[in-house]
């Protein structure tokens, strides 16, 4: 089982936020998920993340891999990731 660390949206229609969830690979984009890692909001301004750091970081020890949008947000908040 491939574990990607990624977003899910959620909101209505010209008003997103997104979630940061750990997925399998083969779990559909807002669909299935294993756990909420945290949120990301682009509509505040600033953008507002928040991430649970210990969840994150014990997904990525156990070989999780973020997405590109993912691993970015989290540089921001200081945790190095994996990048898929």
């Amino acid at each position: 089982m491939a574990v990607k660390i990624r977003l899910t949206r959620m909101g209505s229609k010209g008003k997103p936020f997104y979630r940061i969830v750990a997925a399998d690979n083969d779990f559909p984009r807002d669909g299935r998920f294993l756990e909420i890692l945290g949120n990301y909001d682009p509509k505040k301004n600033p953008a507002e993340i928040i991430v649970k750091e210990d969840r994150v970081k014990d997904w990525l020890s156990k070989g999780a891999k973020a997405t590109l949008t993912v691993a970015n947000l989290l540089k921001t908040k200081g945790i190095q990731a994996a990048v898929k």
